[in-house]
């Protein structure tokens, strides 16, 4: 079962996905970097390639205003001004869904008190930061081709629903009908209209996984198979799907957090605002461009908040 022969994988074909989808060793036992490995000398230039028109685009969500009310914007500002100028102090706690950033690889293990990316220990996510698969691996920042699947345009519909996931054929079938052939290396850009959704659900909150709209577990095969560097999304991963969570007892699987994280190495951009993108792309035929991501050098850090660019 799997997005080729565009069947939904079962609790059972879930179950096998940490071997399946595994790198593990792929790039040498001390390997921090995952699925960044995919990003090349001649990937970058081929992304750099890409600007033409001289144009950028920002996907990052203002920081202190969430995209719905009802969610906790992880964001507190103390301003301090004085008679000759002024300064702020910043308190973040941006993994949630309210702040656009980075998921480095320590941020999931494979299970309750289980392993990091490669075989870490656990341990390694000590009080006074990670000792591996931290932040610092992206230090030289991510520079690749981006590739924008924007699936309400693709359906005609305004946002993803619960009962219409994002599956790996989807991607597959916009990445066809776009004229673009998925290379390794590529940060796949999924659009659900995150605020065509929020705004159709005013009560939607913090901790309603569950209700979620967005990704199928199908996207995983998807992922692997075409050498993909990395998500940048705007929601995540879908609820509703009856395949239970490996670390969330009597919970759907969030299987982007779960797999691609820890067993296949893959950083993770969570809550992008994908607007602005979608925009530029339909306007200029377009859905290919150079995406930088320059996340903060946290010392042991689990993420970073980040502002990605997109290059025309």
């Amino acid at each position: 079962m799997g997005y080729k022969d565009r069947t939904p994988p079962t609790p059972e074909d879930y179950a096998r996905y940490p071997e399946r989808f595994s790198n593990w060793g792929r790039w040498g036992a001390d390997d921090q970097a995952g699925t960044i490995n995919h990003i090349t000398p001649d990937v970058r230039r081929h992304a750099a390639s890409l600007v033409r028109d001289g144009r950028t685009v920002s996907l990052s969500l203002t920081i202190g205003s969430p995209p719905r009310a009802s969610l906790n914007s992880g964001f507190e500002q103390e301003m301090q001004i004085g008679e000759a100028g002024s300064g702020d102090r910043l308190h973040i706690r941006f993994h949630g869904w309210s702040i656009t950033h980075l998921d480095a690889l320590c941020h999931m293990f494979t299970g309750p008190r289980g392993e990091l990316y490669n075989g870490r220990p656990s341990s390694d996510v000590t009080p006074t930061g990670a000792i591996s698969g931290n932040v610092e691996a992206f230090a030289q920042g991510i520079i690749t081709r981006g590739v924008l699947y924007d699936v309400p345009r693709f359906r005609g519909t305004d946002y993803i629903t619960l009962d219409t996931p994002v599956h790996g054929w989807d991607l597959q079938d916009i990445a066809a009908k776009q004229g673009i052939t998925p290379r390794a290396g590529d940060a796949v850009v999924i659009r659900s209209n995150a605020g065509g959704f929020y705004a159709a659900h005013p009560a939607f909150a913090n901790g309603q996984a569950d209700e979620m709209p967005g990704v199928h577990a199908s996207a995983v095969e998807f992922l692997y198979e075409t050498d993909a560097s990395l998500v940048v999304w705007d929601l995540l991963e879908s609820g509703g799907t009856g395949i239970p969570s490996r670390l969330r007892e009597g919970m759907d699987a969030i299987p982007m957090h779960e797999i691609c994280i820890p067993f296949m190495g893959m950083p993770m951009l969570d809550n992008a605002d994908l607007e602005a993108l979608a925009a530029t792309c339909a306007e200029l035929g377009r859905y290919e461009f150079m995406l930088l991501v320059a996340p903060l050098v946290v010392k042991g850090g689990t993420g970073s908040p980040v502002n990605p660019i997109a290059l025309f």
